[in-house]
């Protein structure tokens, strides 16, 4: 069951070999380099600096990429892309309306990602965008909203290493393939809860073929606290995850089997059958 889609052949003579510079030009701008030149363009998408310097001229003439004469980054424009992949994909419109159920539901937030390479792309989010954290004040219970995880946004990208979702797909591949993905692989440290040793890292995923969900609790980021489990489809095969950022306390194993698990379970067993 693998979660990444396999992309089919191409003949060398269809391969339209300047689309494909043009394609790795604009995926070189990132969270971390927002700002390119032809240089550092040319360096991340492995190409020389004359062509990158062509690609980012034509990129910024047909409004794709804005420039200050030496600099370009990305414009708004770039977005027709992920708006209308949204409007138009089934996935994401299949989702929509059970992460917003469920968020109704629990006052947590929800979001469905899939595979891309080695990274986690958001597809679908609930409404409610807020943790909800409780604190006790003398015999009562207060509920408030104070909480939003940083860069968990639609289209947003996240290491699959270092995440409940992309721990739930990384599980879904068979042997061979997680071999093929952890070959020579480092696990690089985001927080001080990363886990960054292969060996654990094997062991955990292992774990998780068993339990058929995931936990990660501020690998990724600080104060986010994850469970995730698996989409499939009538096939059986892993299409995507499902998560739900949760406070601490819900994910002591006592609860987690009481509470969030149950729900996460049910929902991809309803989705099954219209995927």
């Amino acid at each position: 069951m693998n979660a990444q889609i396999q992309r089919p052949p191409i003949a060398s003579a269809d391969f339209i070999a300047g689309m494909a510079k043009g394609m790795a030009v604009l995926e070189s701008f990132d969270t971390e380099r927002q700002r390119l030149n032809a240089t550092l363009a040319a360096q991340r998408a492995g190409i020389t600096r004359a062509a990158a310097r062509r690609h980012l001229l034509t990129l910024s003439h047909l409004g794709y990429l804005e420039t200050d004469g030496s600099f370009y980054w990305l414009s708004s424009k770039v977005l027709r892309f992920s708006g209308s992949y949204l409007a138009s994909a089934r996935l994401p419109r299949v989702l929509q309306q059970t992460l917003s159920r469920l968020a109704a539901q629990t006052g947590e937030s929800f979001s469905a990602v899939v595979r891309d390479a080695d990274e986690v792309v958001i597809v679908a989010r609930s409404n409610n965008y807020s943790q909800n954290y409780y604190q006790k004040s003398s015999d009562k219970i207060n509920k408030y909203v104070g909480y939003t995880p940083y860069g968990l946004h639609l289209g947003a990208r996240l290491p699959m290493y270092a995440t409940s979702t992309g721990r739930v797909l990384l599980a879904a591949l068979n042997d061979a393939e997680f071999e093929a993905w952890a070959q020579n692989r480092t696990l690089p440290r985001l927080t001080a809860h990363t886990c960054t040793d292969m060996e654990t890292f094997r062991s955990a995923i292992a774990q998780i073929k068993i339990n058929d969900y995931a936990v990660a609790s501020q690998e990724h980021e600080l104060g986010v606290h994850a469970l995730a489990v698996p989409v499939r489809n009538m096939a059986g095969n892993t299409v995507a995850a499902l998560n739900v950022v949760t406070q601490p306390s819900r994910l002591e194993p006592q609860i987690l089997q009481r509470e969030l698990l149950p729900m996460l379970q049910e929902a991809v067993r309803e989705l099954r059958g219209l995927l």
